[in-house]
């Protein structure tokens, strides 16, 4: 019986987080970093610098700076990982505590759900224990109609 709360991420959801990773550590170290990135990908497999150069047309990481911090506009860098704040500090701690409390009520319900498995384990296996203990009949005798 498969008791798993979360799914478990495919293989394509891994393979896109880590070419996330190397995303972002090259807007790090900027636009040099995705040019010798290019270059080693030209010298070791020519169709995967042509990938390399299409993302960064595509993306026009190519001609501006923008993408150096993209990790910082989508909250990565502040405390709890939520959106960057807005400068409405009455509407950021609302949207804190509000967040705080639904994940707070999904790790409860992730404990219900988790309780609840297991007492269906439990009443399934008691029931199997007690058809265990219940002695076998004996086959009734049969009757032979006379002729």
């Amino acid at each position: 019986m498969n008791t798993d709360i979360a799914p478990r991420p495919s293989v394509l959801d891994r393979v896109g987080a880590v070419l996330a990773g190397i995303r972002d550590w090259l807007d790090e170290r900027g636009k040099g970093a995705w040019i010798a990135a290019m270059i080693l990908a030209f010298i070791a497999c020519w169709p995967l610098g042509l990938a390399i150069l299409g993302y960064m047309i595509w993306s026009k990481r190519m001609f501006s700076c923008r993408h150096r911090h993209h990790h910082h506009r989508h909250g990565r860098s502040h405390g709890l990982g939520y959106a960057a704040p807005t400068g409405n500090t009455a509407f950021d701690a609302y949207r804190e505590e509000t967040l705080k409390r639904l994940e707070d009520e999904h790790r409860e319900f992730l404990d219900f759900l988790q309780k609840l498995r297991e007492a269906k384990d439990k009443a399934e296996f008691d029931q199997f224990i007690q058809s265990r203990k219940e002695p076998d009949e004996p086959p009734a005798p049969r009757i032979e109609p006379q002729a």
